[in-house]
């Protein structure tokens, strides 16, 4: 096994609820992947208020997609 150092400061320690300085690397992908997706989800947010879409209800959200694959299947 090998073992890989590497430094981060206090603050990305405590941003990323870091709780003991030894991780695997399993843990360590774990915890890049939640920011990851964390930072996508801000990001889609952020577009679905700038077009409108973070105040459609559900039902507008599935009529909206049914309409777009009965546009596809016709074509």
């Amino acid at each position: 096994m090998r073992t890989l150092n590497i430094s981060i400061s206090d603050i990305e320690f405590n941003k990323f609820g870091m709780s003991k300085e030894s991780l695997t690397f399993t843990e360590f992908v774990e915890l890049i992947s939640r920011e990851l997706m964390r930072q996508n989800l801000n990001k889609c947010v952020k577009l679905a208020e700038k077009y409108g879409l973070s105040s459609m209800t559900m039902d507008e959200i599935n009529e909206e997609v049914k309409a777009v694959r009965n546009a596809k299947n016709r074509s």
